[in-house]
């Protein structure tokens, strides 16, 4: 960068940064910082601790830009008779045969030999998944668990008789009972009217249950009776609605006149119609009970 030839200028007098390279670490260790003043055997000593190969199994080659320059042989002598600068790299050759570095020994995670508890140990062993589906076929011989489950979980169990919390919520035929087409109704939420156009099933919608179609006096919907391009009922666009039924109220309520004589009652007031946004479209999210 523009700054590089300020990179060192901060170092105290008799004080070098330099790129620390070993033979068999492929990681390089950038800045080591040495006093010109320390002899070889220090520095060996030094490196030590970064690399872990010992002092006498050190050989060291000072290189400049990636070309050799020498080899710092003699332990007596300091550093700094070697003319060493920052930013120059010394790459320690380790020479100890039995080194633990060797063949990525001290970097390769693969060589590491993984502990692998036994099956008999396993099986002696409380509190394992082992253990708990065991129990669960002592209840159900054909009890599964689901994908991405665990014990604890309610409902995890496929064909154990153990109600699944989601697929229980699920509005069936009994939540539309009474409701038919033709009928007027008021739903919520927002107290809107309309004409029920559709009760059933919907496929295109993955939460699944029974739902009420709905045409609404008010553009408070969200679609044209139709869902993710299904055509259920015809009406214009957002003055429909697909609700659960316990959303929907059937009864006598007529239209209401947004014009009419301020004379009215003011239960009716109460119950104006109003433009209620819905949480989502069919297209958005399948978790809604409105789309």
């Amino acid at each position: 960068t523009a700054m590089d030839h300020l990179q060192y200028t901060t170092l105290p007098d008799g004080v070098v940064a330099i790129l620390l390279t070993h033979s068999n670490i492929p990681a390089d260790h950038v800045d080591i910082r040495l006093d010109l003043h320390m002899t070889i055997a220090q520095v060996k000593d030094k490196f030590r601790t970064h690399i872990g190969t010992h002092a006498e199994h050190q050989r060291l080659v000072l290189k400049n830009a990636g070309q050799l320059v020498c080899e710092m042989s003699d332990d007596s002598k300091m550093l700094g008779f070697y003319s060493v600068v920052s930013g120059m790299e010394i790459h320690v050759i380790d020479t100890d045969p039995f080194s633990l570095s060797r063949g990525g020994g001290l970097t390769d995670v693969s060589l590491v030999e993984k502990y692998r508890m036994d099956d008999e140990a396993y099986e002696k062993r409380s509190g394992t998944m082992r253990e708990f589906i065991r129990e669960q076929r002592k209840k159900d011989p054909n009890f599964k668990l689901k994908p991405k489950m665990g014990p604890g979980t309610e409902g995890m169990a496929a064909g154990s008789g153990a109600a699944d919390p989601a697929a229980a919520a699920v509005p069936g035929a009994e939540s539309v009972v009474g409701m038919e087409v033709g009928m007027r109704c008021e739903v919520t939420p927002g107290a809107r009217r309309g004409t029920i156009m559709f009760v059933g099933e919907i496929p295109e919608i993955k939460a699944g249950g029974h739902w009420v179609g709905l045409k609404l006096d008010e553009p408070s919907g969200s679609n044209d009776g139709s869902v993710k391009g299904a055509r259920k009922f015809e009406c214009a666009d957002k003055y429909g609605a697909f609700v659960r039924g316990t959303n929907v109220t059937v009864g006598d309520f007529p239209e209401d006149d947004l014009f009419g004589s301020d004379d009215e009652g003011e239960e009716n007031k109460d119950k104006s119609n109003v433009l209620v946004p819905v949480p989502a479209t069919a297209d958005e999210e399948d978790g809604d009970d409105e789309f």
